[in-house]
């Protein structure tokens, strides 16, 4: 069984990050004859099934897109719905979470965010802050170039820069609290096959898995599913299979 690796982190290396594209609640819901926010209200809860899951499959980290930079391009009511689930799941489930050892994190923008919202996320944070079990990371209003960006800049400075600075920065940048492992696997469910400036600095080695599930179709036996497909596959990051360098 091939073993996850990653970098720029001081993560065990028996846990690998794993994340995940929540793509398809609108059209989950349309298929159904459901208003848009019904979809999001069904991939919440799809969200609280692979928590609870993640652990036992040897996930550490696992990073959730939720709502990109792009997304507030969305009818406004459909963005105060999504945004009003968000807050009242971090409210909710961070109590949850503070008792089963799951640290929460929320990466992205903040400063855009109802200060509601905001303060939902410090409280989040800081009660969960202890949990070692899995991190789980909250990607809103995200946008990886955006991040990167801004990370530049703030690097103009310096002459020369190494990949586990820059990784620090990155991290100070999105709020992750310093630098972040590598994505070992990204799941993109909904049908879609690209990243959508999601993660691009930590995916640059990810193994990708793509599914037509909707994200609130997604069930805990379909993570384990893509769990066992990557396990499967050999890594080599640049080098010779193990067979052919031998």
């Amino acid at each position: 069984m091939q073993k996850p690796l990653s970098t720029h982190n001081d993560y065990p290396a028996s846990k690998f990050h794993v994340a995940i594209l929540l793509d398809g609640n609108g059209r989950w819901a349309a298929s159904r004859g459901l208003a848009r926010t019904e979809g999001h209200r069904a991939g919440v809860a799809a969200v609280r099934r692979i928590v609870r899951q993640a652990p036992s499959l040897g996930i550490g980290v696992l990073t959730l897109y939720a709502f990109s930079a792009n997304n507030w391009e969305r009818p406004s009511n459909e963005v105060g719905a999504l945004l009003a689930l968000l807050e009242d799941f971090l409210r909710v489930d961070s109590v949850a979470y503070a008792a089963d050892g799951i640290r929460l994190r929320v990466i992205g923008r903040r400063d855009r965010l109802p200060q509601s919202l905001q303060n939902a996320i410090d409280t989040a944070e800081k009660a969960t802050a202890a949990g070692r079990k899995l991190e789980l990371r909250i990607a809103l209003d995200y946008s990886s170039r955006d991040a990167i960006l801004r990370a530049s800049c703030w690097m103009l400075s310096s002459l020369e820069v190494s990949e586990c600075e820059f990784a620090k920065k990155l991290g100070e940048v999105t709020h992750s609290g310093g630098s972040t492992p590598d994505v070992d696997l990204l799941i993109r469910t909904g049908g879609e096959h690209r990243l959508s400036d999601f993660l691009l600095w930590e995916c640059a080695y990810a193994e990708l898995f793509f599914t037509p599930r909707m994200w609130p179709e997604f069930e805990a036996a379909h993570l384990e599913e893509a769990v066992e497909d990557f396990m499967r596959r050999e890594r080599r990051f640049g080098r010779l299979p193990e067979a052919a360098a031998s």
